[in-house]
């Protein structure tokens, strides 16, 4: 039976996934990954159903947090994750960066872990690829400055850039981008044009890179020490929005929301360069029908999806009035 691998989209949970797969292929062992896709979530009834009802040797969390909840209390389950936990799960095996400084990725704890079952140093630049995707290409891992000597600071950037474009784009796939993760042979190889994934990629590119000067012209309105910024978007730029106003605004936490992401859904990421912690502001201001998709993550980046109904009560507890409200 396979190993279950359950990962995040982004080019940190991508390459820990990639990075899991090739090592246990080397072992000789055999995996099944699934990507969470747009609104999905680990703890919904609708994720843990499908892992419960695959035949599987183990499960695999990597990327997507820690909570007391199991997922499947059924099977042995092993989380690799660097994120705030939200509790401890009981029975399971929690790897977590969470607390060490600098915090290593899920994808650099992924490449440390994958050396207990074959040699994978020739993978370091999958480890790498997340850094940059989570912390930028100026995080101070030895690991990184050992990537960028043997494969180039560029070359890893440009990876990276093209890996998260796939899941920003509208379509929301990201599995083109973890194929070429699963095949490639280094970062350059990835950009290369030598696999048809990356035309698929580079395509997603453009549409992402034009969406996100669409989401920069509109400027933020801001209440008691909160920025927000509020707009209207298929693809996933709202995180790049947040990190954008993050540097320019740096006395006030950061909200960019897009309320064209997911039908029925205000999706917003927060960030801030005060201090504060954002899970436990989000926390502390939780509206009503907040659930799983809310305020879990980082304690300098985290955000969440809400219901119109609960994004208008929630920016209403931050001061704001109608003007960023949004009709159900």
């Amino acid at each position: 039976m396979p190993i279950f691998v359950l990962t995040h989209n982004d080019a940190d949970g991508l390459s820990a996934a990639a990075l899991l797969k090739r090592a246990f292929r080397r072992a000789g062992k055999v995996t099944r990954v699934r990507i969470l896709r747009r609104g999905e979530n680990p703890w919904s009834n609708a994720v843990r159903e499908e892992v419960m009802q695959s035949a599987n040797a183990g499960l695999l969390v990597t990327d997507l947090g820690v909570r007391a909840e199991p997922i499947n209390a059924e099977t042995c389950t092993v989380f690799i994750d660097h994120h705030v936990p939200q509790g401890v799960p009981t029975g399971a095996t929690v790897i977590s960066g969470y607390g060490e400084q600098p915090t290593p990725t899920s994808s650099l704890l992924a490449w440390q872990c994958a050396g207990a079952l074959a040699d994978v140093d020739d993978l370091l630049w999958l480890a790498a690829l997340g850094i940059i995707g989570d912390l930028g290409s100026k995080a101070s891992f030895d690991e990184l400055a050992t990537a960028k000597r043997r494969y180039s600071a560029t070359a890893l950037q440009q990876a990276t850039a093209l890996i998260n474009a796939s899941r920003r784009a509208s379509a929301g796939d990201a599995r083109p981008a973890f194929d070429l993760l699963t095949k490639a042979g280094s970062p350059r190889d990835v950009i290369s044009g030598n696999h048809p994934e990356t035309a698929i990629l580079r395509s997603a590119q453009l549409e992402v890179n034009a969406a996100l000067q669409t989401a920069k012209r509109v400027a933020p309105k801001i209440r008691n020490g909160v920025a927000l910024i509020l707009f209207d978007s298929p693809c996933q730029v709202h995180p790049l929005i947040a990190q954008t106003w993050r540097v320019r605004l740096k006395g006030n936490i950061v909200i960019a929301a897009n309320s064209g992401y997911r039908q029925g859904w205000v999706h917003f990421s927060a960030r801030s360069a005060t201090g504060t912690n954002l899970v436990d502001f989000l926390r502390e201001r939780a509206p009503e029908g907040a659930d799983e998709n809310y305020g879990s993550g980082h304690e300098q980046a985290t955000g969440g999806a809400l219901r119109p109904d609960a994004w208008n009560e929630f920016v209403g507890k931050l001061g704001f009035g109608p003007e960023v409200r949004v009709v159900s």
